[in-house]
C-alpha cells in the first residue's frame, strides 16, 4: 500500500493552504482564555530577556459569547527600541511559523500541521507598542453585546462565502472593524498608548 506524502506547509501554495486550512466558526467556548493564559505564559518565558510591554488576547475569541474561528489571537507589544528580527528568531525556535512580515508588523501561528490544524491554535501578532486597535475593539464589542451579536451575524454570513479565501474574508469584514474601532478610539481615549 502506497502511502501519500503531504507537502510541507512551506511548499503549499495559497490555495491549497487555504484548503487544509478553511474559515470555520464554533460557538462561543471559555477554554480560549484558558489557551489564551498558556500561549501568554510561554511568550513570557521565551521573550523574558527582550522589552516586552503588553501581551493580550484579541480576536473574536477575546470577544465573550461570540461565534470565532477556534484559534486564538494573541497581541505581543514591544518598545519601539526593539530589533523585532530577533525576537523572530526566539519565535521560530518556540515553534512559531511566520505568517507575514510587514513594516513594524510580524505575524506567527502555532497549531497548523501539513495534516490540517492542531487541538490548539494561535496567531501571534508581534507589534511596537500602541499599534494595537484590536484591544479597543475587543473593549468595545465586550461592553456592548448587541455591536458584539452584529459581528458575529455578519461572521456567520460569510463563513460559507469565504471558506476557502481567508482574504476575502477578513477584507468583507474590514469597513464594519474599522467604524466600530474608530468610535471605540473616542470613548476610550488613550487606554492603550
Amino acid at each position: 500500500m502506497v502511502m501519500e506524502m503531504r507537502k510541507e506547509l512551506l511548499e503549499m501554495s495559497l490555495e491549497e493552504l487555504w484548503e487544509l486550512f478553511p474559515i470555520f466558526l464554533v460557538a462561543h467556548n471559555d477554554k480560549w482564555n484558558l489557551y489564551y493564559d498558556e500561549i501568554e505564559n510561554l511568550l513570557k518565558s521565551a521573550l523574558s530577556e527582550y522589552p516586552i510591554k503588553r501581551i493580550s488576547h484579541i480576536g473574536s475569541t477575546a470577544i465573550s459569547g461570540i461565534w470565532a474561528k477556534d484559534i486564538v489571537d494573541v497581541l505581543v507589544e514591544v518598545s519601539k527600541c526593539s530589533n523585532m528580527w530577533n525576537i523572530v528568531e526566539v519565535m521560530e525556535k518556540n515553534g512559531f511559523i511566520r505568517m507575514s512580515t510587514e513594516t513594524d508588523r510580524i505575524s506567527f501561528n502555532r497549531g497548523y500541521t501539513k495534516n490540517g490544524f492542531a487541538d490548539k491554535v494561535f496567531h501571534v501578532h508581534l507589534r511596537y507598542i500602541g499599534d494595537n486597535d484590536e484591544l479597543y475593539f475587543r473593549d468595545y464589542l465586550n461592553e456592548h453585546t448587541q455591536v458584539a451579536k452584529e459581528y458575529e451575524t455578519m461572521k456567520l454570513q460569510l463563513w460559507k462565502q469565504f471558506e476557502h479565501n481567508r482574504d476575502a474574508y477578513t477584507n468583507a469584514k474590514s469597513e464594519f472593524i474599522k467604524k466600530w474601532t474608530s468610535i471605540a478610539k473616542k470613548v476610550y481615549v488613550g487606554k492603550y498608548q
